[in-house]
């Protein structure tokens, strides 16, 4: 927030000595020791400029003040000149305010007992007569006012006779009520001789101005000398304020003409000031409801207004031209008592030492969340959950500002602390909305780039500071707080959108390049990024980029899967909208984005979702359902409505938000059971006494369920290890196990992945006995729409790169490597490779120094090498998105045909694919280091030659070129089952493809 200086205008004290009012001598000694009741703008700026000194003056003003009040003697002259002045001054038109403190000094006087004096009685029924002063307005429309208010008052009387019977009467009727104020508010009764100099600092420059503060002086100089020394003044109350908290305004403001003033009958017995119980859960920020205390409130005699301000020196509300103190009631806290009839729009504008800041009170604005946001999140179905929690910028009732909500419902009180309120949330207390748990408050003149946490004070009234769960900006780590945020990026992916849906992912071409953004680069932003990789990509030939975890983490290594802030891109590389801008990069050369998403479990930092509102809240409140005993996190409460609200919600932003075109679920299995990696005795029995978490199944089917219903064209991916039923089943498509399907659009295939590494990593001599394991996965191929993942996991922790788990020299691994990704693209499945292995990288993955891309430079040795296999790699997907026969019936059983795949002796595997209209494809490897000439298999009779369309063995991928460029012709002599058959030279370790010539 930006300080303001001190407002600036007219001096009252100056003002007043201008229009020739010169003031009682009593009351020009007291108007020098007593702050005044009302100051305008220059004296606001001298009060601001030395507030320090006049806080320190206090004590030595109220000693003064009181001498005052014992040597103070009536001012017979003045006495005497106000009946006149009263015959003369006309009915003014002017706020009540005045009118109801002399009354109030009246009543209090004559419930005192004291002597009545006949100028005095005169002067209150002159008063009375003159329910507001004039102002420079015209004498015909204050004549008219002064009609209707007399209408009003039921024609007062107009004999002084008659006001004294009048008040004898009330003396009787309110004498013990009386006797208690006075003995409640003794201290500001002893600054009641300095009625009259506060009076007098509110005259204006204007000729009847003058004459309405003669007469108010007068009236109250008469009450003083009747009142004992116990009486009080409103006027001469510090700030303006009368014994009970009225304040009396500094002007009249023409903008306030509409606002209803209080009517003169009326009592104002009511105190704004903040009750003890209030003030201290305030303190202690255990409050639920601060908007029904703090902000204005119409009460009995007027609107109380009430602010609290730890480090203010001195708090004013603004309402248009009118401007009044409020009383300082001690620990920070500000009130006040307008007489007006309803509450007008209004500022506050608060004295800090050495500044003067006029902002809009918090505590004036309706709640910012509507009944069915409320409704929807106590259901735990707000699919925009994002939309409703969390920090917005936004106007509210025309003002600008930043709304806050949290969903705490432990917590017994919630408060904002950030940049703009140097990180002290006391002045920000947020209120509770009803059952949800959710608290809410709106903050006026704060916006984008600010920090924030919530403070929250827990059950057992210790406090935390919290990064906000649904924060869609963070610091940079290992900074951990929220920033306000606010999008502004222009999507030009319309083409991509629009036809990204044409073919489910499982029926349409899907080969995947694993990216880890912060290492594929190191030191890029997403702005950066979106200049290389796409290209990159593009290159290659890649239908799509898996991004490992791009949501907020607070260790660089963990990758990514131990998340913090599930709604915000890393800052490590930019903003929410840069990271926007690589999508919408990405998506414009043609390729699809998934991203790896992590709900099933989040780390224990203390300043994020553990134990949240102090009690089990995000994580389960089972201990043995709660600690993740593999890597030391606490898993998500999936039982929970709202926390399964959290991540299906999270789901669905990523998709809409960021045009996320699909996403691969982390740690599926680590899900799915109660037992996974527990020992007996370390879990419980789900309801049926199996081992199956139930809440978990029924999270993944709703949230697949939400996204798919939502996002077309989106695909949901599971990193599942298990043989879990229906894992890409439909959620309403019961199995034999009872379960419906868990909706997933893929699955990886981690079987496939372990058997054929393990097959690969054999000397080729040994080969033969694992042949099953290069054969087992088509077994159960078609029970699930798999993916193929060669991915981050398999390179690192010692495992070694893809090229380094090869046998052999440095030439066999490199052709092993390049046989066995042509393998991997053929078979059934979809497939995904991780950065790096593209180029047989030598050295296993790190994310400290990303991808070896020196291997690639010509000035390298063996740069051939490297780029042999990118060149393969290049090839493959060129061909692979040529030829539907390796994508279209990826799922079908009749899209594959083995056949030979028991030539064990060999390491030979031959099958064929077929298209959804026939059209087949050949694929042979040899996986042995030797040449295989006239080697025989069987082929449909209806192909009448084949042509190689792919040879791994080629010299320009690094191999001993064992290629045949011309195409082969069957023979009609039956082999392997089928009529026909051909003679190819099988190359050593190659994989060849062959299709219809």
């Amino acid at each position: 927030m930006t300080a303001r200086p001190p407002s600036s205008g007219p001096d009252p004290q100056r003002t007043a000595q201008a229009a020739g009012t010169e003031p009682p001598a009593a009351a020009k000694k007291a108007a020098k020791k007593t702050p005044p009741a009302t100051r305008t703008a220059p004296a606001r700026e001298a009060a601001a400029k030395k507030a320090v000194t006049k806080k320190a003056a206090v004590t030595k003003k109220a000693v003064t003040t009181k001498a005052a009040a014992r040597r103070a003697t009536p001012d017979t002259a003045a006495a005497k000149k106000a009946p006149a002045a009263a015959k003369k001054a006309p009915a003014a038109k002017t706020v009540t305010e005045k009118t109801v403190a002399a009354k109030t000094v009246t009543k209090k006087a004559a419930a005192q007992k004291a002597t009545p004096d006949t100028t005095a009685a005169k002067k209150t029924a002159a008063a009375k007569k003159t329910p507001a002063r004039r102002t420079a307005a015209d004498k015909a429309v204050a004549a008219k006012t002064v009609t209707k208010k007399a209408t009003a008052q039921k024609a007062l009387p107009d004999t002084a006779a008659t006001k004294k019977a009048a008040a004898a009467k009330k003396t009787t009727a309110r004498k013990a009520p009386a006797e208690k104020a006075v003995a409640e508010k003794a201290v500001a009764a002893k600054a009641a001789p300095d009625a009259a100099a506060a009076a007098k600092r509110t005259v204006t420059n204007k000729a009847v101005a003058k004459k309405t503060v003669t007469k108010k002086t007068a009236a109250k100089k008469a009450a003083a000398k009747k009142a004992p020394a116990g009486a009080a003044s409103a006027a001469g109350t510090p700030g303006g304020h009368a014994a009970d908290g009225t304040v009396a305004p500094r002007n009249t403001p023409p903008s306030l003409s509409p606002v209803s003033p209080v009517s003169p009958e009326v009592s104002l017995g009511v105190s704004p000031a903040v009750d003890t119980l209030d003030r201290e859960r305030l303190l202690t920020g255990t409050h639920h409801d601060p908007h029904a205390v703090l902000g204005a409130h119409p009460v009995p005699g007027g609107v109380a207004v009430r602010a609290f301000k730890p480090y203010a020196l001195g708090v004013a509300v603004v309402a248009g031209d009118l401007q009044v103190e409020l009383r300082h009631d001690g620990d920070g806290f500000f009130s006040g008592l307008l007489p007006l009839g309803e509450v007008p729009e209004y500022r506050l504008e608060v004295a800090y030492a050495g500044t003067v800041q006029v902002a809009e009170d918090a505590y004036r604005f309706l709640p910012t969340l509507g009944e069915l946001d409320l409704h929807l999140i106590g259901e735990g179905r707000h699919e925009e959950l994002w939309r409703a929690l969390g920090a917005h910028p936004t106007t509210q009732q025309g003002v600008e500002g930043t709304r806050f909500a949290v969903w705490a419902p432990n917590a017994r009180g919630v408060r904002v602390a950030g940049t703009f309120n140097f990180w002290d949330g006391a002045a920000f207390p947020m209120r509770s909305l009803g059952a949800t748990g959710v608290w809410e408050l709106f903050v006026p003149g704060i916006g984008e780039g600010e920090l924030y946490k919530f403070e929250i004070t827990r059950p057992d009234g210790s406090m935390t500071l919290r990064a906000d769960p649904m924060a869609r900006r963070t610091e940079v780590p290992p900074a951990t707080s929220s920033v306000i945020t606010a999008s502004r990026h222009e999507w030009q992916d319309e083409e991509w959108i629009a036809r990204r849906g044409e073919r489910p992912a499982h029926e349409a071409p899907f080969s995947v390049y694993e990216v880890h953004l912060p290492s594929w680069r190191p030191g890029l932003t997403y702005r950066e990024l979106a200049a290389q990789l796409p290209a990159y990509v593009k290159d290659l030939g890649f239908t799509h980029v898996e991004l490992m975890p791009v949501a907020e983490h607070p260790l660089g290594g963990s990758w990514g899967y131990q998340v913090t802030g599930f709604y915000a891109p890393t800052a490590r590389l930019g903003s929410p909208d840069d990271f926007k801008y690589l999508v919408d990069a990405l998506h414009r050369a043609g390729i699809g984005v998934i991203m790896d998403w992590v709900p099933a479990h989040f780390p224990r930092d203390a300043w994020a979702l553990a134990e949240f509102d102090g009690r089990p809240l995000y994580e389960h409140s089972d201990p043995l359902r709660a600690a993740h005993p593999d890597w030391g996190t606490l898993e998500f409460d999936f039982g929970r409505r709202e926390v399964r609200n959290f991540l299906v919600a999270n789901a669905v932003y990523w998709c809409e938000e960021f045009h996320i075109d699909g996403l691969r679920v982390d740690a599926v299995a680590s899900m799915l059971y109660l037992d996974y990696s527990r020992e007996p005795g370390q879990w419980r029995p789900n309801e049926h006494g199996g081992r199956e978490n139930l809440d978990a199944v029924a999270f993944l089917q709703e949230m697949n369920a939400t996204v798919y219903r939502r996002v077309p064209g989106v695909v949901t991916v599971a990193e599942e290890s298990t043989a879990w039923d229906g894992v890409t089943r439909a959620t309403h498509h019961r199995g034999p196990s009872g379960f419906g399907g868990l909706g997933f659009g893929l699955k990886w295939n981690m079987g496939w992945m372990h058997d054929s590494l393990e097959y690969m990593s054999h000397e080729p001599v040994h080969r033969r006995f694992h042949h099953g394991e290069m054969t087992f996965s088509m077994v159960y191929a078609y029970s699930e729409n798999y993916v193929l993942p060669i991915s981050h996991d398999e390179v690192v922790h010692g495992k070694g790169s893809l090229v380094s788990k090869m046998p052999g020299d440095w030439w066999q691994q490199r052709a092993n490597l390049r046989a066995y990704l042509a393998w991997m693209w053929s078979h059934p499945g979809k497939q995904l490779l991780f950065m790096g292995q593209e180029f047989a990288q030598g050295a296993e993955w790190s994310e400290e120094r990303g991808p070896d891309w020196w291997l690639l430079d010509p000035a390298y040795g063996a740069a051939a090498d490297h780029r042999g296999v990118l060149d393969l790699v290049r090839d493959l997907n060129s061909v692979y998105r040529d030829t539907p026969a390796l994508w279209s019936r990826d799922v079908h059983p009749d899209g594959f045909q083995w056949v030979v795949g028991d030539a064990a002796d060999d390491n030979v595997f031959a099958f064929l694919r077929y298209d959804g209209d026939g059209s087949p494809l050949l694929v042979v490897s040899n996986l042995a280091p030797v040449v295989r000439p006239d080697y025989r298999l069987g082929v449909p009779d209806d192909v009448p030659a084949w042509r190689e369309v792919l040879n791994t063995d080629a010299a320009r991928y690094g191999g001993s070129d064992v290629v045949r460029p011309d195409p082969v012709k069957p023979d009609p002599q039956p082999w392997h089952g089928r009529p026909a058959s051909i003679h190819l030279t099988l190359p050593p370790l190659g994989t060849v493809w062959l299709r219809p010539a």
